[in-house]
């Protein structure tokens, strides 16, 4: 049986986006994916499968989808109105079915960015050099539009109904960095500066880039244009001319000439991605050694997720606490009632 997601109507920013292609930053093509690659972990522990497979992608708003067979679906990263017709409003951060034939709508961002619809079995459109997202700035897919029918692979799950408390990452918070190729052209006085800026996510942000403005003088280098080009990647921040930095995302161009003061740790960037404008950041330079522990903690937490998943409505023939609930309240001996 072809198991197909007819694509009925779609906002301006809807792509099929995975893990990203690795290995091609010589040929000039940077990693792309997934904006917040948390989120897609999050899809795959609700739906029991590896985070590599794709998944859609929904920039501030969704779009209405049709099941063309039993789907499995989780919905993940910033929450978004999910409703099912003739079948209600679903939960965010959950997984549920999509029965044959039924026409899911999901509305725009209420927080955060970047919405996730997850499939069981993941998307199976063609693979292009190595992976299935669409990296617009590179030519490589195009974004979704009424019509298309997305092939979805096997799935050997069964589970649904689960439920996961994301991690907190919609509303701005610290940054974590670490030194970069120019950062000591910005002096100690400077950094230090920059660790104690109030900065304000601009409106002006897309999959490449997010620009900041600092609270305040910004952090221009004299003579900072003059650095030559050179390999960059996401988490980069880059100085600009005017001396408000941008925090680079997946699908950032793979050389820049900029003063780089940092760059964000990866398991920081999601709060970049997922960032609305007037989202308040600040930034925490951190030492090599503790980067890597940090990264080591996140990637423990990730492969946790699975353990952390909870059922959206529990089953009483399964709660091995059922003693500890109070199931009915309210219960009287009848002799406070009045007699009269």
């Amino acid at each position: 049986m072809t198991r197909v997601l007819k694509v009925l109507s779609a906002g301006p920013g809807l792509t099929v986006q995975d893990m990203g292609r690795t290995g091609y930053l010589a040929f000039g093509l940077s990693r792309g994916g997934a904006a917040d690659r948390l989120a897609l972990a999050e899809g795959a522990a609700l739906l029991g499968q590896p985070a590599t497979h794709a998944a859609i992608e929904m920039a501030g708003v969704g779009g209405t989808f049709q099941a063309e067979a039993d789907l499995r679906i989780a919905l993940t990263g910033a929450p978004m109105v999910a409703t099912v017709e003739e079948g209600g409003s679903l939960r965010w951060n959950a997984s549920h079915l999509l029965p044959k034939g039924a026409v899911l709508h999901v509305g725009a961002v209420q927080a955060g960015a970047y919405g996730y619809l997850h499939l069981g079995g993941g998307l199976a459109t063609p693979e292009r050099l190595g992976g299935r997202s669409a990296h617009l700035t590179a030519g490589l897919g195009r974004r979704l539009q009424a019509g298309d029918q997305l092939p979805v692979g096997p799935d050997a799950g069964s589970a649904i109904h689960l439920s996961l408390e994301p991690a907190p990452r919609l509303s701005g918070g610290v940054l974590r960095m670490v030194p970069s190729l120019q950062t000591e052209l910005f002096g100690k006085a400077m950094l230090a500066r920059f660790e104690a800026t109030t900065f304000t996510r601009d409106s002006r942000a897309n999959r490449m880039g997010v620009r900041l403005l600092p609270e305040g003088k910004g952090f221009a280098l004299d003579g900072g244009l003059s650095v030559l080009s050179e390999a960059i990647a996401p988490g980069d921040i880059q100085v600009t001319g005017d001396g408000a930095p941008y925090v680079l995302l997946s699908e950032c161009q793979t050389t820049g000439g900029y003063p780089r003061i940092g760059s964000v740790l990866p398991s920081d960037l999601p709060r970049v991605a997922q960032a609305q404008a007037g989202a308040r950041f600040r930034f925490q330079m951190v030492t090599l050694e503790a980067a890597m522990e940090i990264e080591r903690r996140a990637a423990n937490a990730r492969a946790a997720l699975a353990g952390q998943l909870r059922p959206l409505v529990r089953d009483p023939a399964s709660m091995r606490d059922l003693l500890a609930y109070q199931l009915v309240s309210g219960v009287t001996a009848g002799r406070d009632l009045d007699e009269d």
